[in-house]
């Protein structure tokens, strides 16, 4: 007997009773795979637990459709899509749920479907987890674990500008996950900033919206015109893109980060030097373990990031790829945390530092020893909410 789903395919299905019985026996088995190949993860016991966990509740979902979900509130904007804070009413779970509006044709749609199951296969603690995706009503909607602490451009709105420790936790997060997307699924994010690394308040930090469905990225390119700041230079120029163009676009994120602004075109030396004080790594230090702001902070200079730019977009673009690369302030941070920069910022990509040279780094290898700094307690201060349990 057909059955209509939620991508309005009509597929063939046996008796309820054999298909309830066949659909708990397949996800027990696609449970137990999941979980082998987490063990083949270099990840510790909390970690593995947590995604173990993730996964033991994704199975309890079940098919999504429209009519299980009560919207609770509006996350965020951008990317083609509006994201919305959900309660999955079956399950219970609250989850993040992304609507992207598309006039497309049937054929698309299901191509972006079968590209978007790809999703289903990235667990790692560093990326967002993935319920499912469904078609209703003109929208596709791609339902993703709930992120309480927000993402890194609301938190920098917030705070003002984020101290280097907290920074340095961000950054090995950010290539842990994207050499995962790179070496277990050849997947390149294409859209590292900001707003697409989340947190939560038991410090954990993840990306997402990264380029897994082509399909989807063009059809999103005919229908939405979004920023293209972050790019690098050699995507602007329409050469090869690679991993080197994500690496780039990490750098510019850090230096946004850092300094509380956008920094193309660059702050003037003279309000860079009213913001930042003489002893600097000691402030940056207890901003990070007491959640205070930094000096001059909130407030200090406009956030510009995804929202108004001091430049007209082909000025701006045209800034990328001719002048020079955006970079630090000099003797504000630790010379690790410099050179980590400079090196994701060369305007050739071949000059560019690889994944693995980068994961190599001293800044790196320093901020992942570090256990003076819990970048959950810092978030939940920073954004007035509960820390987790």
């Amino acid at each position: 007997m057909p059955l209509k789903n939620p991508m309005n395919l009509t597929i063939s299905v046996a008796e309820p009773n054999q298909e309830s019985g066949d659909r708990q026996n397949n996800g027990a088995a696609n449970l137990e795979a999941l979980q082998q190949k987490l063990k083949e993860l270099d990840i510790d016991d909390q970690q593995r637990e947590r995604l173990e966990q993730f996964l033991t509740q994704k199975q309890r979902v079940g098919e999504l459709v429209e009519e299980d979900f009560e919207k609770l509130g509006e996350l965020g904007a951008g990317n083609g899509g509006v994201v919305t804070k959900v309660r999955h009413k079956p399950s219970g779970l609250i989850m993040a749920r992304k609507l992207i509006h598309l006039e497309i044709k049937p054929a698309v749609r299901n191509q972006i479907f079968r590209e978007l199951k790809v999703l289903h296969e990235c667990n790692s603690p560093y990326i967002v987890g993935f319920y499912g995706a469904f078609y209703s009503d003109g929208e596709i909607s791609i339902c993703m674990e709930y992120m309480d602490g927000g993402s890194l451009d609301l938190i920098l709105k917030r705070a003002g500008r984020i101290p280097e420790p907290i920074l340095g936790v961000i950054n090995v997060a950010v290539l842990k996950g994207l050499s995962y997307l790179r070496e277990r699924h050849q997947i390149i994010h294409r859209d590292v900033k900001p707003s697409n690394i989340l947190v939560n308040s038991r410090g954990e930090i993840k990306i997402c919206d990264f380029g897994v469905s082509g399909q989807l990225i063009d059809s999103m390119a005919n229908s939405f015109v979004g920023t293209r700041s972050y790019m690098a230079p050699e995507r602007l120029q329409g050469t090869h893109y690679s991993v080197q163009s994500d690496i780039w676009s990490l750098g510019l994120s850090l230096v946004e980060m850092a300094i509380g602004r956008y920094p193309i075109p660059p702050p003037d030396p003279r309000d860079l030097n009213s913001v930042f004080g003489d002893n600097v790594m000691d402030e940056h230090m207890e901003a990070a373990k007491s959640g205070k702001p930094l000096r001059g902070c909130p407030g200090e200079f406009e956030i510009t990031g995804d929202g108004p730019l001091p430049m007209a977009i082909f000025e701006l673009l045209e800034y990328i790829v001719n002048e020079a690369p955006p970079s630090l302030p000099k003797g504000k941070f630790s010379d690790g945390f410099d050179d980590f920069v400079e090196r994701c910022l060369k305007k050739c990509p071949s000059d560019r530092a690889d994944l693995q040279s980068l994961m190599n780094h001293n800044f790196v290898k320093k901020c992942e020893s570090s256990e003076d700094i819990n970048i959950g307690q810092w978030v939940c201060k920073v954004m007035s909410i509960k820390e987790a349990s």
